[in-house]
């Protein structure tokens, strides 16, 4: 007996889909002010990027995080675990500059040098490259997959993609680990971590870059969601301006919009057409729009054509906007009290991590006790406790180190007084200190270490205790 087909019953009207459904969006390119901004932020970010790993300082690479010998080297300096504080506060430079950039001007972030912008940015350019401008590519992605064409282009535009991220992910692991050598393992086919790292970082590439795009923005950066918390009346954004533009209609270039009754939109949707996540910034101020500034551009080339003054969708304010105010009354606003605190803050704190870095001292020194012995007689009537040192020379060059103590009557280092480490290198030194026996009462007392670079000026003293036993 033949299956019957179940009738076709169409949802509820209180129906909520749980996802919305994609829909490819097809960025249009142009040419403008901010579109150059843009490309000229990819070339910079990118020449950084996939260059500074090939750079030498000396016989090293000049950055290089090197995570199994726990040593980072940033052109000159080389930073130990015990640096970290360095880190720390480089992140919280950071967050302060996005907070500060984004009480000015939104989302500039997101729009310019974002590695998700730009990564989607180099991927685009090479799918209007090989699959040709919007138009083109919406009919090659409706032709059926038997045409040549569609095959060739298709298989061209993927190898130009994986290319891409797999030379982005050989990049990125190769700041961790010399690149040079990481290129020998990868055509040795050694180096399983290196490799697997390779082809993470280019997999994630490939996939957000080349696939996820817009939807990365959208829904998975977390920025898109809490930016409104750091926006204000006062912040500039890409806006439209509805009072001048509506109501928007198609017309003739001769036809005087104010005797029509129409507004200066000509209703192109061209704005539209170029927007990475495709939005409509005629609707307003969306959680979408990371403030590339593509649309102005694309405004700006369509009034020219019919002979508008530009600035139908700018960057303004919303007090702006909403009062009529000029260009500087409204870049005069911008710099109200939220903007100058975090600019002051930034400031100092920048100024302090540069001074900080310029009175580091390239010496760093761990002092441990011999749990195994804690203190104990030895010949000639001294008592002795004994200790290891981690002495680490953070300089480019082999240094010779002297060491001493005080803080006891008496007390001397009775083990080796001077020690070599190699450059960038640390050591573990025994250490044995004597006082003698009867000199000082029975507990814990304290003592310093002093590590001093023979013919230098670096110094460093450490604290630890002597036992005196019962």
């Amino acid at each position: 007996m033949p299956l019957e087909t179940p009738p076709k019953t169409s949802p509820p009207k209180n129906f909520i889909p749980l996802y919305q459904a994609k829909t490819k969006v097809y960025p249009r390119a142009i040419d403008g002010v901010f579109n150059r901004w843009r490309w000229l932020l990819v070339l910079c970010t990118q020449l950084a990027f996939y260059g500074l790993p090939w750079l030498q300082w000396g016989e090293r690479q000049m950055v290089l995080f090197d995570l199994g010998a726990r040593r980072f080297y940033l052109f000159g300096l080389v930073l130990y675990p015990q640096d970290f504080i360095y880190l720390t506060g480089l992140l919280i430079i950071s967050a302060l500059s996005l907070f500060l950039f984004t009480a000015v001007a939104g989302r500039l972030w997101c729009g310019f040098s974002c590695p998700q912008t730009v990564y989607t940015e180099i991927f685009m350019w090479l799918e209007n490259r090989i699959e040709g401008d919007r138009s083109a590519r919406m009919r090659l992605d409706k032709a059926p997959w038997t045409s040549w064409e569609k095959l060739w282009k298709k298989g061209a535009k993927q190898l130009a993609w994986i290319s891409v991220a797999l030379w982005t992910g050989f990049t990125f692991v190769g700041f961790f680990v010399p690149i040079r050598e990481l290129g020998g393992e990868i055509m040795a086919l050694n180096g399983t971590w290196q490799l697997f790292w390779v082809g993470f970082y280019g997999f994630a590439t490939y996939g957000f870059a080349g696939y996820m795009r817009e939807q990365v923005c959208k829904y998975m950066c977390p920025y898109a969601r809490f930016q409104s918390a750091m926006f204000d009346k006062d912040t500039l954004i890409v806006t439209y301006d509805s009072a001048r533009g509506e109501p928007r209609g198609v017309r003739s270039k001769k036809v005087d919009p104010k005797a029509a009754g129409l507004g200066d939109c000509i209703d192109c949707s061209l704005c539209v057409q170029v927007c990475p996540t495709g939005i409509d910034i005629r609707h307003g101020l969306q959680y979408e729009c990371i403030g590339c500034g593509l649309c102005v551009d694309a405004c700006n080339s369509v009034m020219d054509k019919v002979g508008y003054a530009r600035g139908l969708i700018r960057y303004a304010t919303q007090n702006g906007m909403a009062q009529g105010w000029s260009r500087l009354q409204m870049l005069r606003r911008v710099l109200r009290p939220r903007v100058l605190l975090y600019s002051a803050v930034l400031w100092g704190l920048c100024g302090a991590m540069l001074w900080s870095l310029g009175q580091r001292v390239p010496l760093k020194v761990d002092v441990v006790r011999d749990r195994a012995t804690l203190s104990r007689l030895v010949a000639g009537g001294q008592l002795e406790n004994v200790y290891r040192l981690q002495i680490m020379n953070a300089t480019e060059q082999p240094q010779r180190y002297r060491i001493s103590a005080s803080g006891l009557q008496g007390l001397q280092v009775a083990s080796e007084a001077e020690v070599s480490v190699e450059p960038a290198q640390s050591r573990w030194v025994p250490v044995q200190l004597h006082i003698p026996y009867g000199s000082a009462e029975a507990g814990s007392h304290p003592v310093q270490f002093h590590i001093d670079a023979v013919g230098g000026s670096d110094k460093v003293t450490e604290k630890a205790v002597f036992l005196v036993p019962r």
